[in-house]
Formats: structure tokens, C-alpha cells, sequence
């Protein structure tokens, strides 16, 4: 048994803004989450070609401690998760980026009996009730945030309902697929329901996050973004070495 969701998150950006945006806020959220024995260390990211289809690999371990639920650390020794659960524990993250308002069904293209299955839960990146209150920064609010070089934002109670009109305007929507499996009697639903709480989040945080920073990103190619790629992978090595732990923390709720 696992559990899917689909999560829709529209932004006032193209499709090939947010490859840039993407890829920037990435780096720089990193960042925030690296630090004290925990954090993101970049093994592999190198770009591929596979049967005419080009893109970027990466090959990361996520060092996350302070980031597991206590629930969690009483079950598991520290680094036996893995090893103990094998294929009865895995999150699969598919994600589609479309030049829409989060319109489109089944984009993902399941069979008819999966994606019955499938709740499909929008992300308003606008909506200050979506964000838990340790997680707000008012610098990083859409709701205030104008961009100085597009012009765009702040984004009001009703922006998706503008953006339909407004031509002039850019649009996209990334349909991001997670499918989690936790088999473990007795914790499977309380787990599998604090993974997609936690992913809803990260999702939430990090387009607000994207949006907010649009500014420094806009102007960059895809030269600048890897070239700041390799640079920040070695900063997330030195910073996961040395420093103290940062970014988010579990909730147990």
C-alpha cells in the first residue's frame, strides 16, 4: 500500500524562467539546510544525454538527524533506516512543468484505478495560511514581494484568477507527483502521512522562496547556474563539515 499525491504549484513565471529559478533556488536553499554534521552533500551533478533526451543528473545523500520525527528515532538506530527497511520504505518524486494554471488531469499519465487513487492537492504560493508560522520570513512572502526587473507581484488574494487575463504575463504549473511506502505495521500511516505533510511544506517554502528571489535569478543563464552549481557544492561540503545544524526541524505532529 502507498500513498500518492499530486501537488499543483502555479507561479507568474515561464516554463523556462523556472529552469533557471529552479535550479538558483535550489543552490540557495541548500544553503540554509547545510550545516553541523547534517545537510545536502552533492556526490555526483553532471549533465546527461540518454535515447535524445538531455538533462542533469545528480547523485545527492541527505544527512537529516535533527530532521526525522522522534517517533521515527526510537524505532530506528541512527543510520539503520535504510538498510533495515530496504524496498519497504521509498519516496518517489515525478514532477511535469507545464505553461498552464494547474488545469490539466492525470498529467502524469497513470492507469485509470491509480490515479482514482490520487488527491490532488493545489499549493498557492500566496497564501500565508499555508506556511507554519517558524517557516514565515516576510521577505519571502509573494503576498508583499515586487520585483523590481518583471514587474511582478505582489500576488493578491485573487492572482491566479488575474493571471487567466492578463496576457502579458507569464504562466506555469508544476505538477509534482509523490508517492510514498512505509511499510511497517503500525506506523505506516502516521509515517506516510508526516512525509507528505513534510513534502507539501518543502514545496510550499520553496516556491515562495523562488518567486521572492526572482530578481537575482532572471538575468542568469544556464552557464552561470552551473558554474555557481560547482561552486556551491563545494561550499555545502565545507558548511555539512563544520557550523551548526540550520534549516528546518522536524515536527512531530
Amino acid at each position: 500500500m502507498v500513498l500518492i499525491k499530486e501537488y499543483r504549484v502555479v507561479l507568474p513565471c515561464s516554463v523556462e524562467e523556472y529552469q533557471v529559478g529552479q535550479l538558483y533556488s535550489v543552490a540557495e536553499a541548500s544553503k540554509n539546510e547545510t550545516g553541523g554534521g547534517e545537510g545536502i552533500e552533492v556526490l555526483k551533478n553532471e549533465p546527461y544525454e540518454k535515447e535524445g533526451e538531455k538533462g542533469q543528473y545528480t547523485h545527492k545523500i541527505y544527512h537529516l538527524k535533527s530532521k526525522v520525527p522522534a517517533f521515527v528515532k526510537m524505532i530506528a538506530p541512527e543510520g539503520s533506516l535504510n538498510e533495515y527497511m530496504k524496498d519497504d520504505f521509498f519516496i518517489k518524486i515525478e514532477t511535469w512543468h507545464k505553461p498552464d494554471l494547474g488545469t490539466l488531469e492525470n498529467v502524469h499519465k497513470l492507469d485509470a484505478a491509480t490515479w482514482s487513487s490520487v488527491e490532488v492537492v493545489p499549493i498557492n504560493i500566496a497564501d500565508g495560511e499555508q506556511v507554519a508560522p517558524a517557516d514565515y520570513k516576510a521577505e519571502e512572502d509573494p503576498a508583499l514581494f515586487k520585483s523590481v526587473k518583471t514587474s511582478r507581484g505582489p500576488l493578491g488574494p485573487n492572482w491566479k484568477k488575474e493571471l487567466v487575463s492578463n496576457t502579458d504575463c507569464p504562466r506555469m504549473c508544476a505538477y509534482k507527483l509523490v508517492t510514498v511506502k512505509f511499510k511497517w505495521w503500525g506506523l505506516q500511516s502516521k509515517v506516510e502521512s508526516f512525509i507528505h505533510k513534510q513534502e507539501k511544506r518543502i514545496f510550499t517554502n520553496f516556491h515562495r522562496q523562488l518567486f521572492c528571489w526572482i530578481d537575482k535569478w532572471v538575468e542568469l543563464t544556464m552557464e552561470d547556474i552551473r558554474r555557481m552549481e560547482a561552486e556551491t557544492q563545494k561550499e555545502l561540503e565545507e558548511m555539512r563539515r563544520k557550523g551548526s545544524v540550520r534549516g528546518t526541524k522536524a515536527s512531530d505532529e
